[in-house]
């Protein structure tokens, strides 16, 4: 039987001890950690592997080279739950000769599954939740020594913890993500987040501050604010348009974005601030869901069709050119062809420059799940209906792109590009763009004139 989903420690359960300050310890040890899901699990993986750290953990990029070998998972979707099982079968293979190496599971699906997941899978030594990081590096070493058994549980949700006093160590690249908030008050009826992360906790400006200068001084010029409803945060009197612009106007930002916000805080000051710092990206996401309000009401998204149409127009009045991105589910329970041509027709609306489309995935234990048996639909019409929506969208994007061919356009190069000799970069707005490397280097900003697209993705080449 599955252990509770949600343990909530109040605030004046916890402990008033602060913890003495620990002298720096030895990288002894290796840790290799492993990430799926969304930018949160991202950033929540730069965390562990400074806790881990902070106990003479170095990461490692192969799992055959660690002494404890973490599985950070998602439970968005089915499919990428039954990807991580698969991989934790897999996985046993590198501690077949080592029977000390330690295999953790951590994340929203860890959180969700709990005991299930030590009796679904072998060899999994320690699941634990969102909230359970700060303790992983105890229970990792306890358990290598032989102190602790095997098959832990970290289940427990903490209003208070926002992780402050671990730096994240962070993966090469050129952007860093920074999480100002933690966990959602939105109930969604489709969504498993609330449950696995808890309600909202919003970080102190103070403190994002302070990791997005730290991030800058460590060579990162673009930063992503990260967030479950990112524009509902509020910290005291602080709304999440004045925490962005004092991120924006932090000496070596060059680029900022924010993800994922909700369209119900799209609001004018947010807007303003869009529109007045040169450092916040022209470039918003507004997951609508669905265009039939009969299923918005189902899915309990707090805003109707017409309501999300007038906050587009509202974002793109007063930030022109603004590109903008949405996510759509179909198949959503009791949802009609009537509901789903409304979804078509918002998409040709809109126009957005990009869409991530799902198929609706039952999660067990959220509200979607206890809907009519009959409302559910076979699998066959939903995926027709996706491929529909996903033709779609390509035909709206490959537009927007073509339109935009023969522009010169400021790109960060990210990486090389699986072209040989080529980098490959992303514009303000965030689009992908391929070129012949050059003498350009990663991390540089280059002018490029986009030549050609292949629907996707930009090819261009560098004027300057």
């Amino acid at each position: 039987m599955s252990s509770p989903i949600v343990t909530l420690r109040r605030p004046q359960d916890r402990g008033t001890e602060s913890a003495p300050a620990k002298a720096p310890v030895p990288l002894t040890r290796r840790a290799y950690i492993e990430t799926y899901g969304c930018q949160m699990n991202i950033g929540d993986s730069e965390l562990l592997a400074g806790a881990l750290a902070d106990r003479g953990y170095l990461q490692v990029s192969a799992p055959e080279l660690a002494d404890v070998i973490v599985v950070n998972t998602c439970a968005i979707r089915e499919h990428a739950e039954q990807r991580v099982l698969g991989r934790i079968g897999q996985l046993q293979q590198a501690r077949r000769n080592r029977p000390d190496v330690v295999l953790a599971v951590t994340g929203c699906m860890a959180q969700r599954m709990g005991s299930d997941l030590l009796e679904k899978t072998s060899g999994v030594d320690l699941v634990a939740g969102p909230d359970s990081y700060r303790r992983i590096a105890d229970l990792v070493d306890g358990i290598r020594e032989g102190g602790i058994e095997r098959g832990q549980l970290l289940l427990e949700l903490d209003e208070e913890e926002n992780y402050e006093g671990i730096p994240s160590i962070r993966g090469k690249g050129t952007g860093a993500w920074v999480t100002v908030q933690r966990g959602c008050d939105h109930r969604c009826t489709f969504c498993i987040v609330p449950y696995v992360r808890g309600p909202e906790k919003n970080r102190s400006p103070e403190e994002v501050l302070a990791e997005v200068r730290a991030a800058v001084g460590a060579g990162y010029s673009e930063i992503t604010l990260l967030g479950q409803t990112v524009n509902s945060y509020r910290h005291g009197d602080v709304r999440f348009s004045e925490l962005l612009e004092e991120v924006a106007r932090v000496a070596g930002v060059r680029r900022v974005r924010f993800t994922s916000p909700h369209p119900n805080d799209v609001d004018d000051a947010l807007l303003d601030v869009m529109a007045a710092e040169p450092a916040v990206c022209s470039q918003l996401h507004l997951p609508v869901q669905s265009g039939s309000n009969r299923v918005l009401r189902r899915m309990v998204r707090r805003y109707t069709r017409e309501e999300f149409l007038e906050i587009v127009e509202r974002v793109r009045s007063r930030v022109p050119g603004i590109a903008l991105s949405t996510d759509v589910i179909v198949g959503f329970p009791g949802e009609t062809e009537v509901d789903f041509e409304a979804t078509l027709d918002l998409m040709r609306r809109v126009r957005f420059d990009d869409a991530y489309l799902y198929r609706y995935s039952a999660r067990e234990g959220t509200p979607a799940t206890r809907l009519p048996a009959g409302d559910f639909l076979d699998e066959e019409i939903s995926g027709r209906r996706l491929s529909a929506l996903i033709a779609l969208q390509r035909e709206i994007q490959r537009e927007i792109h073509e339109s935009e061919i023969g522009s010169v356009v400021e790109v960060l190069v990210e990486r090389e590009a699986r072209t040989e000799g080529d980098l490959l970069g992303r514009t303000e707005a965030n689009k992908v763009v391929v070129f012949p490397a050059g003498r350009v280097r990663i991390g540089a900003f280059v002018e490029v004139r986009l030549r050609s697209t292949t629907g996707a993705t930009f090819l261009g080449t560098v004027v300057r």
